[in-house]
């Protein structure tokens, strides 16, 4: 194989630098006017998008590096106790890797099953499944987290349960609730349809 050379310029667009990233929170609310702490409802304390493809629509569009189809990176960063709450990635597969902290990783529809991540631990979470983390630690915790949707998604909906976003339309308003419908959050878990 005859490797290639690349500029220090083109791989500085392929590093991510953790003191500049941003976590989604803020930028949605820069971008689409969703206040941050709705967002907090339904994410980790913070999430910081590191790579997303080039042209991705979803939460992580703003991360830094570009890379192939197929994967979104970010880094959860969670306070003792933080969690997103119960939601199942309507297609994507959920990867975590512990960096810092214990979280207690749940599933099935109330939970009731779970597992806990020490530092470089790792577990990947099936579509369609709900699930949760939570830092179960005293320390602030990190969560490496790579999600995999199918070929073609541009979003990675993810599917709360009705009274999530009924709480967050009393407290922020449905526009806030449409906002969110538009990034991929969707408050219809366990909802026929």
């Amino acid at each position: 194989m005859k490797t290639i050379n690349i500029s220090a310029e083109e791989m500085g667009r392929r590093t991510a630098r953790f003191g500049e990233l941003k976590p989604y929170k803020q930028t949605q609310n820069d971008a689409k006017g969703i206040p941050p702490e709705a967002m907090e409802m339904v994410s980790a304390k913070s999430v910081y998008p590191v790579m997303s493809p080039e042209g991705w629509a979803g939460r992580n569009s703003i991360a830094p590096v570009k890379g192939a189809p197929g994967v979104t990176i970010s880094l959860a960063e969670c306070p003792p106790g933080n969690s997103p709450g119960l939601h199942a990635h309507e297609k994507a597969v959920e990867n975590f890797f512990c960096v810092r902290g214990r979280f207690k990783i749940s599933w099935g529809d109330d939970g009731e099953n779970s597992t806990i991540l020490e530092p470089l631990d790792f577990v990947s979470v099936p579509p369609g499944v709900s699930r949760n983390f939570t830092n179960i630690s005293d320390e602030l915790g990190y969560l490496f987290v790579v999600i995999q949707p199918p070929a073609g998604d541009e979003f990675d909906k993810v599917a709360f349960v009705p009274s999530v976003g009924e709480e967050i339309a009393k407290q922020f308003g449905a526009a806030t609730v449409a906002q969110m419908n538009g990034i991929g959050f969707n408050f219809d878990a366990g909802v026929d349809n």
